[in-house]
């Protein structure tokens, strides 16, 4: 399985990016997804999830109204909206395959990573 994210770039305060990521393999379906993120000098948090269907998803809190998890089956893709985005939003995000079709909010739950795709917003 790969995953490779994209769609991160410079955004001033207040503005919106989508990221995407496209996984390899014929079983995305069967798994949920989820976005982290990483900050310099701060470890990996959680973002948000969408479980295999698309039925359930569940944010950070301190992203929440603001960011939108989506998935398309059909074309491998999970999708992250983010809108109103702020300097503390700053950081690679990382998209990740859960080990279960279970929406899941801990990294310890996910078993493939992509490269990460750098997201700057200034103020």
């Amino acid at each position: 399985v790969q995953l490779q994210a994209s769609g991160g770039g410079l955004v001033q305060a207040g503005g919106s990016l989508r990221l995407s990521c496209a996984a390899s393999g014929r079983t995305f379906s069967s798994y949920a997804m989820g976005w982290f993120r990483q900050a310099p000098g701060k470890e990996r948090e959680f973002v948000a999830t969408i479980n295999r269907s698309g039925s359930t998803t569940f944010f950070a809190d301190s992203v929440k109204g603001r960011f939108t998890i989506s998935r398309d089956n059909a074309k491998n893709t999970v999708t992250l909206q983010m809108n109103s985005l702020k300097p503390e939003d700053t950081a690679v995000y990382f998209c990740a395959r859960a080990v279960s079709s279970y929406a899941n909010t801990q990294a310890t739950e996910y078993d493939y990573w992509g490269q990460g795709t750098q997201v700057t917003v200034s103020s």
